[in-house]
C-alpha cells in the first residue's frame, strides 16, 4: 500500500477520491481529444502495420529513430495517402459525368427494363395489373441511379469539403504517427503499467487489436483494392462509362463478407449482353468469375490467415456497424471492436466462468 494512502476509515476516503478525480480527469481528456479519436486511431494502426519495415530501417540507419520514424512517415504519405486524395478528386468528376450523361439521356440505366418490355411482355401485363406502371419503374430506376452517383459524390466531398478539418487531422495523424514509430514500444508499456487491469489481460487486448488491425488492413482492404483496380480496369476496357467509379464500388463492395464485388460486374455482364455485345460480356464474366473471384480465395487467406478468429457473420455485422458509426474508417473500426469485445468476455469466461456463490 502507497505511503499516501494509509490503511483505516482515512485511507479508503482518501483513495477512493483519487480514483473519482483520476476518472473524472481521463473523461475530461478523452472529451477534449475526442474529435481526433479517428486521426489518432489511423495513426495507430498504420504504425502497427508497417512497425516492422520501421524496425528493419532503423538498424539500416544505425538506430537513428528519428531519421528512420521521418523516413517511413514520409513513404506512408507519399505511396498512400496522396494516391488515396487523388483518386477521390477522380472519382468526384466521374460522379459528375455520370450524373450529366443520366440527365442527358446519353446514359441509360433502364436498359434492362426495355429488354424485358421487349422481349417479356406478359412481365409487365401482369405488373400494370397490379398497379406498377412501366413509366414509373423506368422513373424511379433513373432517379435512383442519379441519387447513387450523388450520394457517391457528396460521400467524397464531405471527407475532403472541410479543408481546415482535414488539414487538422491529417497533420495531426502523420505527427502522431512519426512518434507512434519512434516511441511506440516506450508508450504500451507505459499504458500497461498504467492501467490496473494486469499486465496479461492488457497485452493481450494490445495484441487483438493489432492482429485484427494487421489483419484487416493487410488482408481484406488489399484484396478489396485489387478486385476493384481489376474490375475497373476491364470496365475501361470494354468501354463501360464511370469505369473509375464502378471500380471504387467494387472496391467497397469486396470488403464485405457476402455479396462482394459481384454485385457490380454481374448486372453489368448482363446489361453488356442485352445491348447486343455478347463477347464482352462473357469477357467480364470470365474475368469476374475466375479473376476477381478467385482472389479472395487465394490472397485472402495468405495475406489474412487466422489473426482475425471470428466468423463471417460477425464480420459482417461489425463491419457494416462500423461503417454507420465511423464512415469509411469503419471498415476497420468495427471489426477491431468485435474482436476486442470477444477477447474481454473470453477473459471472463476463463478467469470467472463456472463460479458460483
Amino acid at each position: 500500500m502507497p505511503k499516501e494512502f494509509p490503511t483505516g476509515l482515512l485511507g479508503s476516503i482518501r483513495r477512493n477520491l483519487f480514483f473519482i478525480l483520476v476518472t473524472l480527469v481521463t473523461i475530461g481528456f478523452l472529451g477534449l481529444i475526442q474529435e481526433f479519436m479517428l486521426a489518432i486511431f489511423w495513426a495507430a494502426v498504420l504504425a502497427i502495420i508497417f512497425y516492422g519495415t520501421y524496425r528493419r530501417l532503423k538498424i539500416r540507419l544505425k538506430g537513428r529513430k528519428n531519421l528512420a520514424a521521418t523516413a517511413m512517415t514520409l513513404l506512408i504519405l507519399l505511396f498512400g495517402i496522396i494516391p488515396m486524395v487523388l483518386l477521390t478528386i477522380a472519382l468526384i468528376g466521374q460522379a459528375g459525368g455520370l450524373i450529366e450523361g443520366i440527365e442527358n439521356n446519353q446514359i441509360n440505366p433502364n436498359v434492362v427494363i426495355d429488354y424485358v418490355e421487349r422481349e417479356f411482355p406478359d412481365v409487365f401485363a401482369f405488373l400494370a395489373e397490379h398497379n406498377m406502371e412501366v413509366d414509373q419503374i423506368r422513373t424511379q430506376i433513373s432517379e435512383g441511379s442519379v441519387t447513387i452517383a450523388q450520394t457517391v459524390a457528396s460521400r467524397a466531398l464531405t471527407y475532403t469539403g472541410s479543408v481546415l478539418n482535414f488539414l487538422v487531422q491529417f497533420t495531426l495523424m502523420l505527427y502522431l504517427l512519426f512518434f507512434f514509430f519512434r516511441e511506440g514500444r516506450e508508450l504500451i508499456a507505459t499504458i500497461v503499467n498504467a492501467i490496473p487491469m494486469g499486465n496479461i489481460r492488457e497485452r493481450r487486448l494490445f495484441q487483438r487489436f493489432a492482429e485484427v488491425s494487421r489483419a484487416t488492413l493487410k488482408g481484406t482492404v488489399i484484396v478489396a483494392i485489387t478486385q476493384g483496380a481489376i474490375g475497373g480496369l476491364i470496365f475501361a476496357i470494354l468501354g463501360i462509362p464511370a469505369a473509375l467509379l464502378w471500380g471504387v464500388a467494387m472496391t467497397l463492395l469486396a470488403l464485405l463478407p457476402v455479396g462482394g464485388s459481384a454485385i457490380v460486374w454481374a448486372p453489368a455482364a448482363v446489361v453488356l449482353f442485352i445491348q447486343g455485345h455478347p463477347v464482352k460480356a462473357l469477357i467480364l464474366v470470365l474475368v469476374g468469375a475466375l479473376i476477381i473471384g478467385l482472389i479472395d480465395n487465394l490472397l485472402r487467406p495468405l495475406l489474412v490467415g487466422k489473426d482475425t478468429g471470428m466468423p463471417d457473420y460477425l464480420v459482417l455485422i461489425s463491419t457494416l456497424g462500423g461503417i454507420t458509426y465511423f464512415g469509411l474508417s469503419g471498415f476497420v473500426v468495427g471489426p477491431v471492436v468485435a474482436a476486442l469485445f470477444i477477447t474481454v468476455w473470453e477473459i471472463m469466461g476463463k478467469e470467472y466462468g463456472g463460479r458460483s456463490n
